[in-house]
């Protein structure tokens, strides 16, 4: 969804430690979102989020070093609307009522449809 954050995970498969090189370029498309460091075990994450809805081709490149060829995927991920509120009262988020105690101190708090919260000692 748009505005949800997402972690992409690209795996560099090589006989020697990847972590060396330049690190994994991550586009979208040919927008590039950013480069990560390659871990010893071969992982580059990078977490972000998508302001469009629509499918994206999201490229990891991984850039080669000495040791290591450079080489790349692609993957298409499918982004949606977040939903919308309704339009004039939410309902209730989060309804209910919450009961403690602390030695001889008891409190409660409620929370109705409104959203209105009230502590009841």
């Amino acid at each position: 969804m748009t505005g949800q954050l997402v972690t992409l995970d690209a795996m560099v498969t090589c006989s020697s430690d990847p972590s060396g090189g330049l690190g994994v370029s991550f586009f979208d498309g040919s927008e590039l979102l950013a480069t990560a460091p390659v871990s010893a075990n071969g992982h580059s994450w990078l977490t972000t989020g998508f302001t469009a809805t629509g499918t994206h081709d999201i490229t990891a490149a991984y850039n080669g070093d000495d040791s290591c060829s450079a080489s790349n995927g692609t993957t298409t991920i499918t982004v949606s609307q977040a939903p919308s509120p309704p339009a004039n009262n939410p309902g209730c988020l989060l309804c209910g009522l919450i009961d403690f105690q602390v030695g001889d101190i008891h409190n409660e708090v409620s929370v109705n449809s409104h959203n209105v919260t009230r502590i009841h000692k």
